[in-house]
């Protein structure tokens, strides 16, 4: 087995890397989002926001692609830790191949004095196996939920808008297309920093740090996965502080495709339905913006029940269920 780093600029290796989940997704969990070699090629090199991982392929004698190893070391927060998912090919499974590309990994992250390890699987009984015998231990359930757009009863959504709008109405939605105005950005730092309230049951994680760089970084990084980037944030009449914003990006590849990114609220402006608010709030938005919308996907952690109630309310329904494991040398 001989084991490479996958190159952005490789098209052929990130063609083979979207098979490879092709065919490990067909078997593990056929609704998954996958990833085209366009986007694979743009996160290695930008990461979610500016901090990209690695991805490691390893090929037979013959240069077959039979699994790989990406591994994630945050730059931002979160310098002891590193995170990685295996992906072995159906055809090739049983044979220990798993457990080499995750040694693999494992390795590379201690030589970068990493200590603390994640794993991320589908909620599969050989996956949960697999994880235990590395030595990890099941952290937290996450759950990706979806929403067909195309099904919606705007009926509904409306009412929910104009239910949250009544109890929210010391506040006013902002829309913010591509980047933030500068005069926003520092507002939303500290939005954005709301989402280190959502649970993380028993991770062992420090919280996000966000800075006005990141959030440069992020919308960059977005931009350069040809992705639309929209925002709605709240904003209290009184006072102008900004008190809570969803977050969704489109592909253009792919323009029937978006991602639910963060919804958050201000711990001082909880209590006034602005989650409810901001989220149909973007979603009437995007019936205008954006029409050939018709999948959109989120990930919460299952003990979310409040914006897992929101979601509900919203049409969204169960795609697949991961597990987050950990370890610590």
């Amino acid at each position: 087995m001989d084991i490479t780093r996958l190159s952005p600029d490789d098209e052929v290796g990130c063609a083979d890397f979207v098979a490879l989940h092709q065919a490990t997704h067909k078997l593990d969990c056929p609704d998954a989002l996958l990833p085209t070699a366009r986007g694979v090629a743009a996160h290695l090199k930008y990461g979610w926001d500016g901090d990209p991982g690695n991805a490691y392929l390893a090929r037979d004698a013959a240069g077959t692609l039979i699994g790989a190893v990406t591994v994630q070391t945050p730059t931002y927060d979160n310098t002891n830790l590193a995170w990685f998912e295996v992906h072995v090919h159906p055809d090739h499974r049983g044979r220990g191949l798993g457990g080499e590309l995750l040694g693999y990994g494992e390795r590379l992250a201690a030589e970068a004095g990493r200590s603390s390890f994640g794993l991320s699987e589908w909620d599969l009984p050989k996956a949960d196996a697999f994880a235990r015998r590395q030595g990890y231990e099941r952290k937290t359930i996450e759950v990706n939920r979806r929403q067909d757009v195309a099904a919606l009863d705007w009926t509904s959504v409306q009412r929910l808008y104009d239910e949250a709008a009544r109890a929210a109405s010391e506040y006013e939605l902002v829309r913010v297309s591509g980047t933030l105005p500068n005069e926003l950005l520092d507002g939303m730092v500290a939005v954005t920093a709301s989402i280190n309230d959502a649970p993380k049951d028993d991770l062992d994680i420090e919280d996000d740090e966000f800075t006005p760089e990141r959030l440069r970084a992020y919308e960059h990084a977005q931009l350069m996965h040809d992705r639309s980037l929209y925002r709605v944030i709240a904003r209290h009449r009184g006072t102008g502080e900004l008190a809570g914003h969803s977050t969704i990006t489109v592909e253009r590849e792919r323009p029937h495709i978006g991602e639910q990114a963060d919804t958050a609220v201000s711990r001082n402006h909880r209590g006034h339905r602005l989650g409810a608010l901001v989220k149909t709030g973007m979603l009437l938005w995007m019936r205008e913006a954006e029409p050939a919308l018709s999948q959109l996907d989120t990930w919460n952690a299952e003990s979310n029940d409040h914006m897992i109630g929101i979601n509900e309310q919203l049409g969204y329904r169960v795609v697949a269920r991961a597990m987050a494991y950990q370890k610590t040398l």
